[in-house]
């Protein structure tokens, strides 16, 4: 059986992306998740802990994500809970719990947004035009709107 989650919380940093043109893409951020308490006696409300949690998106859906998301919006993210293991410098073993997400996308409960569907890559048109100057993702990275290449 599948452990699926839904969480709701903030972008905690810059997204990272990472991978080739035409391969498979890999969207990386770290979600915090605060939960809010009220005080019966004075009414006040008080933050708990933040539970941090890593998040991936893999596909199309990383590309988006890039573009769509920066730090400190809120957030709703829905996918499969994952262990990852691994060795750190030392030798040692080391383990955390990561979501791969299958859908992302703004908590509308703080504000609006505008969707806008976005086209394929095409082929880079011979013309140097305006609409074929890199883009910035949310993350801050430079993106070829035509080929999808991160620039370096």
């Amino acid at each position: 059986m599948e452990a699926r989650v839904m969480l709701s919380g903030r972008v905690g940093g810059p997204i990272e992306v990472h991978g080739p043109p035409q391969g498979v893409r890999v969207a990386t951020f770290r979600l915090g998740c605060t939960p809010r308490q009220r005080d019966g006696s004075s009414g006040e409300w008080t933050d708990l802990p933040t539970t941090w949690v890593t998040v991936k998106v893999f596909g199309r859906l990383a590309w988006n994500v890039g573009f769509s998301l920066g730090k400190g919006e809120p957030v709703l993210v829905q996918g499969r809970l994952r262990t990852e293991q691994w060795e750190n410098r030392d030798g040692e073993p080391r383990e955390r719990l990561v979501i791969h997400a299958d859908v992302v996308g703004h908590d509308l409960t703080y504000g609006t947004t505008v969707f806008k569907k976005r086209e394929s890559p095409q082929p880079r048109p011979e013309s140097d035009d305006a609409e074929s100057a890199p883009v910035t993702m949310a993350g801050g990275e430079s993106v070829d709107p035509v080929t999808g290449e991160i620039a370096a």
